[in-house]
């Protein structure tokens, strides 16, 4: 079941992540089809709270790495068998923004719809990529605001999964510093 098993890798994100008492350890996958139909997703980025500069969130780093990438290091994503990439053949290689309407996102809480900090939220920056599909390992808590993100996400259209199994998990996580 890759839905488990991509959530897990989000799971051990989250545990990379640095606690802060103000705030929660989320951790998130970018998965996009792989080159053939009977080819198991790929992952195209990972991130984490607070992994790159200025209070970010888990989705919003993964995003902001996923649009940093190169043609040539998304063909060595898509193409890890190594296919031998020349200049014309580089022009075929998806561009991010196609990839990432292909996406299924899996985080370990659900997407924020509101930041106390004045940045964007990450429910709305999926929305913007235009994700197809996101799988959430536990609701927020109301531990700082009322989250609404999966409504946000499903009311644009995007498929939301609530994926059982790993919550306790999931909140331990995430409430590592607040104990």
């Amino acid at each position: 079941m890759p839905d488990l098993k991509f959530l897990k890798l989000a799971l051990w994100h989250a545990e990379q992540c640095e606690p802060v008492a103000a705030a929660f350890c989320v951790g998130c996958v970018i998965t996009v089809p792989g080159p053939t139909p009977s080819s198991d997703p790929i992952v195209l980025t990972t991130g984490y709270s607070r992994e790159l500069d200025g209070n970010t969130h888990a989705e919003a780093n993964a995003l902001g790495k996923a649009r940093l990438l190169t043609p040539l290091e998304i063909a060595s994503i898509l193409y890890p068998e190594g296919v031998i990439v020349d200049p014309e053949s580089l022009a075929t290689i998806p561009k991010i923004d196609d990839l990432l309407t292909q996406a299924e996102v899996y985080t370990t809480m659900e997407p924020c719809s509101v930041r106390l900090s004045g940045l964007a939220p990450c429910a709305d920056a999926l929305i913007d990529a235009r994700i197809k599909r996101c799988i959430i390992g536990v609701g927020e808590p109301d531990d700082f605001v009322q989250c609404e993100g999966a409504s946000k996400l499903e009311d644009a259209g995007i498929e939301v999964i609530w994926m059982g199994g790993l919550e306790k998990e999931c909140l331990e996580v995430a409430r590592k510093s607040h104990r």
